[in-house]
């Protein structure tokens, strides 16, 4: 018996020596590339559908891979180039990689190493404080434990539960939708794209924010479908953006319906649940009138700059308004689009250049409400504690820069030679675009070049897709740090530029 003990001693303190040493950085970026690299050997050794005739570059189908991993959705090479088989792998790779997957497995993770700090200290915070008076000191230590693990393992359920109820619900109304409207079903038909496979692939994309779509013109061919956009726009909505807000509200729901405690637990300890998107009450409101107050500006600066323009020919008032919304809705990080962006205004490029760069979980928070004085404090304290190793770490607007910079360089020559095509905003548009792992691009157009070439095609992958190799392995970087962005959040605080 005492071996035992001893040996379960030896475990637990083991995994206490491996938990302070975790760093969830690298696990993400290990758990990316792995998985980016398993993609591109599925994608690599199965045939495409225009195979012999064409085969997509190695370089291209990692690119390929690593986008739909990532959930960024620029693309090298048209997406009917894929086959049924393909497809399939990228709807896997889009929905391993999407948010909340990877969040719940993140929670999961942390769940199995011990903590580092004693949960009986948090027994006031939960409302427990009446038990703990001295002749039940023990049972109460005994029991917060196991509450605070319950409501771990639950919430874990819960999320589990979310991301099927969406995506199924998801799935069902656009496969109805796709089956019973002619003007779709023929569209598919066209194409040769099989209703249940573009089903799952569409929702599976627009709920992990995506944005890939089997057809070459993604959502453009069914602009005038508005009621396929109504569909989608909610699965981009709750997929990430206000992920936060509709979690804490289902917990809230389960709450009042059930009455269990671990739901109690969740509201008002999710600090100490130790899962990045479980957020106050107010703070979850916050976040949810920030995210649309944004899509209210987008939307009134779109229309107003973009409702006669040739971009919105052929479409009625109904369909104008739906399309409009349904392309601000992708612009924070889907990257879905029913509009040709290559012939939008500056403005509205610049618009969504800023509104791409923002963080999914940006809100308006008054300062009441912010993190007290004793956390800031400690904060303080941690940050005197970074190595001069990592105060060389530079802000997120500083790598982009520097990326941009380096793309101008491998693509000078082609800047020189096309530059209506390779022009600085497009340029700072795709990497944006990668960075917030979108999938907006402006495209390459045969038209605008100064010296036409008599080969030159006109596709409908992006822009990236005319960069050179060193072009396009810098914007694989960009869509890896894009991903990773949450863990350099306070990155540049070391620099002073005054």
């Amino acid at each position: 018996m005492n071996n035992k003990h001893s040996f379960r001693g030896l475990i637990l303190f083991m995994q206490s020596r491996i938990v302070s040493r975790v760093n969830f950085f690298w696990i993400h970026l290990y758990y990316y590339l792995t998985i980016s690299s398993v993609g591109y050997l599925a994608l690599r050794v199965t045939k495409p559908r225009t195979a012999p005739s064409f085969q997509p570059e190695n370089l291209d189908l990692f690119f390929t891979s690593v986008s739909a991993m990532t959930n960024s959705s620029m693309s090298t090479v048209e997406m009917e180039v894929f086959s049924n088989l393909q497809l399939v792998f990228m709807i896997i790779l889009m929905f391993i990689g999407a948010e909340v997957f990877v969040s719940w497995l993140e929670l999961h993770l942390k769940s199995k190493l011990p903590r580092k700090k004693p949960i009986e200290n948090d027994i006031t915070e939960l409302g427990l404080a009446s038990l703990s008076s001295p002749q039940n000191e023990n049972s109460t230590k005994n029991t917060f434990k196991p509450s605070l693990d319950n409501s771990i393992k639950i919430l874990g359920y819960v999320i589990l539960g979310y991301l099927v109820v969406v995506l199924v619900a998801g799935t069902s109304v656009f496969l109805l939708y796709v089956s019973l409207v002619e003007s779709a079903k023929e569209i598919l038909k066209r194409k040769g794209l099989h209703p249940l496979t573009f089903s799952v692939f569409t929702i599976v994309s627009t709920f992990s924010n995506s944005g890939f779509v089997p057809t070459n013109e993604n959502m453009i061919v069914f602009r005038k479908n508005s009621g396929l956009l109504w569909v989608l726009m909610p699965q981009v909505l709750l997929g990430n953006t206000l992920f936060p807000s509709c979690l804490w509200l289902v917990i809230r729901v389960l709450s009042k319906i059930t009455r269990r405690v671990e739901f109690e637990n969740m509201l008002r300890n999710h600090k100490e649940m130790g899962y990045f998107y479980l957020l106050s009450g107010v703070h979850s409101c916050y976040l949810g009138a920030t995210v649309f107050g944004l899509l209210f500006v987008q939307f009134v600066l779109f229309c107003s700059l973009e409702w006669n323009s040739a971009a919105m020919d052929g479409l009625s008032i109904y369909q104008k308004v739906v399309g409009s919304l349904f392309e601000v809705v992708n612009s924070r990080y889907t990257g879905e689009s029913v509009f040709d962006l290559s012939i939008l205004s500056s403005a509205v490029l610049v618009l969504f250049i800023v509104m791409m760069y923002l963080s999914p979980g940006i809100s308006f928070l008054p300062r009441r409400y912010q993190e007290e004085d004793s956390r800031k404090c400690q904060l303080r304290k941690n940050d005197k504690k970074k190595s001069f190793r990592e105060s060389l770490i530079l802000s997120q607007l500083s790598y982009l820069v520097i990326s941009i910079i380096i793309i101008c360089i491998t693509e000078r020559d082609r800047i020189k030679k096309d530059p209506l095509n390779f022009n600085v905003l497009n340029i700072t548009f795709e990497v944006i675009s990668a960075y917030g792992n979108v999938g907006f691009s402006t495209g390459y157009s045969c038209k605008r070049q100064l010296k036409p070439e008599s080969f030159c095609k006109d596709t409908s992958y992006g822009f990236v897709g005319r960069w050179s190799a060193g072009g396009k392995l810098m914007l694989i970087i960009v869509m890896f740090f894009g991903r990773l962005k949450r863990f350099n959040m306070n990155g540049g605080k070391s620099w002073k530029l005054s």
